[in-house]
């Protein structure tokens, strides 16, 4: 093996390593929803997970003009919607599906300025497997139509997590994910006080609660910076490709959620498109890891 090989096979195994945390981290954090809810399992992520990155990161020694503010601000609401809306959405639907669905938000983003003809190719095939997934009565197991639609909307939010955190992160770097983690718990904070009230704060579920903001944010987030820099964009982009199969089979293994053969096909178009996007990409910029 060159050294080369060995160079680029480091930070992909961690990066890898990054990914698996985010899927096992979902399906931990769908077995606090009999307790807490959905709201209530996003903002104790968020608390918890800002908490463990301005431990870290320490963002407080950042000075900081009027203007990176605001994007970090509009970063962090981003980051905070994204987590809410994607955890509403596994109330309903399995978790594959939920990744594949969120997963629209930045392969469309990834090919908005597009005009290749190959590009075109990408968008068809994404949409065919949007499509398949969507609850139109086109399957044979139709979705929840609450579920999808939060789904989509966590794309949504991921796609300005990805916009705006290229802007915020451009100076500072990993800090600016502190803060917006940060700016996001304190939106979804009193919404989940709200819905749970003194359950929130119980000792018996903070195990699992600690279990979730390590591995869905303090943990695969410090990974995610250490291996993007040493990889090429096309690379990350194809290996972020295997998220919606990584969800499918963490569901599949953690949860039960077994999926019919046109959902897995569906989520392989989807993938598909998105590797092959990241694959033939001139300049497009490596994407953040979601939720």
């Amino acid at each position: 093996m060159s050294r080369e090989t060995d160079t680029v096979a480091v930070p992909i195994a961690v990066l890898t390593v990054a990914m698996v945390c985010f899927q096992a981290g979902a399906a931990l954090a769908k077995g606090l929803f009999p307790a807490v809810g959905a709201a209530g399992t996003a903002a104790l992520r968020l608390a918890l997970a800002s908490l463990m990155l301005l431990a870290v990161w320490r963002p407080w020694r950042m000075r900081l003009a009027a203007r990176e503010m605001r994007v970090i601000v509009i970063y962090g609401l981003a980051l905070g919607c994204m987590n809410f809306f994607f955890y509403l959405s596994l109330r309903t639907i399995p978790l594959g599906i939920a990744v594949a669905l969120e997963f629209t938000g930045p392969l469309a983003l990834a090919m908005a300025s597009s005009r290749r003809a190959v590009d075109f190719a990408w968008v068809a095939m994404a949409a065919l497997g949007l499509l398949a997934l969507l609850p139109l009565g086109l399957g044979t197991r139709p979705l929840d139509v609450t579920g999808a639609g939060c789904a989509l909307a966590a794309g949504l939010c991921w796609a300005l997590y990805i916009w705006f955190g290229r802007k915020a992160g451009a100076a500072h770097g990993a800090r600016t994910t502190a803060l917006g983690m940060v700016v996001g718990a304190i939106v979804i904070v009193p919404i989940g006080v709200a819905q749970c009230g003194a359950q929130l704060f119980a000792p018996a579920i903070l195990p699992t609660a600690l279990g979730v903001a390590l591995l869905s944010s303090a943990l695969p987030y410090s990974l995610e910076i250490l291996a993007m820099p040493r990889l090429p964009t096309r690379t990350v982009g194809v290996l972020m490709s295997l998220n919606p199969a990584l969800g499918a089979l963490s569901g599949l293994c953690f949860l039960g959620e077994r999926l019919s053969w046109s959902q897995w096909a569906a989520i392989a178009s989807i993938m598909a498109a998105s590797a092959g996007s990241a694959a033939t990409s001139k300049d497009a910029a490596p994407q953040s890891l979601p939720d």
